[in-house]
């Protein structure tokens, strides 16, 4: 019997898929918990335009990054901090730092969680910073630490 899935079952298949189980499995295990439905064919019509809709959103979503992170790409922001003896810093510039900087220099506002900063920043100088901004779009961000 044909079924569609309408969550993960372990050892079936994910939320979506079309899978052939045997009658019973279906009727007395997967139909009563609300793990699957049956594969008629208005449901694989609504399934397949579900999977169209999803995959132009997904579309949509990496093309908005790819934008952002053209404007990302090559920028230098410029962070003024407090220093102390040859140039090192009070503390250490952090992503939220760099996060606030792109706001206010630039109007871009960006989660912090998305900037990636392979080290602590504790010196004065220019620093390069990752920002994954889609699972495959990513930017370099250049970043200019200097004293008050």
């Amino acid at each position: 019997m044909k079924v569609i899935l309408l969550k993960d079952v372990p050892g079936q298949g994910r939320q979506g898929d079309v899978i052939n189980v045997a009658e019973g499995f279906a009727r007395n295990y997967l139909f009563p918990r609300g793990l699957a439905g049956e594969a008629s064919k208005g449901r694989l019509k609504e399934l397949a335009d579900r999977r169209q809709a999803t995959a132009i959103k997904e579309q949509k979503i990496e093309q908005a990054a790819r934008e952002l992170a053209a404007r990302l790409n090559n920028l230098t922001v410029v962070i003024k901090t407090k220093t102390g003896e040859a140039g090192r810093l009070f503390g250490s510039v952090n992503n939220k730092d760099i996060a606030d900087a792109l706001a206010d220099q630039y109007k871009i506002k960006l989660d912090k969680k998305k900037l990636l900063v392979k080290e602590p920043i504790k010196q004065l100088g220019k620093y390069t910073v990752t920002a994954k901004l889609h699972s495959v779009v990513q930017a370099e961000i250049n970043v200019e630490v200097v004293g008050e």
